[in-house]
């Protein structure tokens, strides 16, 4: 008789905690080490412990927030492309045809130096 295999079924999913999925997870603990930074740097300096909990505990809430609202809004790889499409321009402007005329026909009608 054959050996029997497990089958591993979500290798290629992304991965989720508590509802959020990918880059989004890294987007918190980033916001979340911040946040620890900022406290302690706040209490060392001095400033008053209420101010400081209000402060950082307002913080934190609404990153929470916003992270939970763009990993529902973009989804797993949405946000990463929205800002790779707001990078490509609109139009491009050249002021001689210099750079198209020396460009040959390759194989596949692709353009290309020669």
């Amino acid at each position: 008789m054959g050996s029997v295999y497990q089958i591993n079924k979500g290798v290629s999913r992304p991965i989720e905690f508590k509802g959020l999925k990918g880059q989004y997870i890294a987007i918190l603990a980033g916001g979340l080490v911040f946040l620890l930074a900022l406290f302690a740097v706040l209490y060392i300096s001095g400033v008053p412990l209420y101010f400081v909990l209000v402060l950082v505990l307002g913080l934190g809430l609404g990153l929470f927030y916003s992270v939970f609202r763009l990993c529902k809004r973009f989804g797993v790889h949405g946000l990463s492309k929205y800002l790779a499409k707001r990078g490509i321009p609109s139009h491009i402007r050249f002021c001689s045809r210099k750079e198209f005329t020396g460009l040959k026909v390759l194989k596949g009608g692709l353009y290309g130096r020669v």
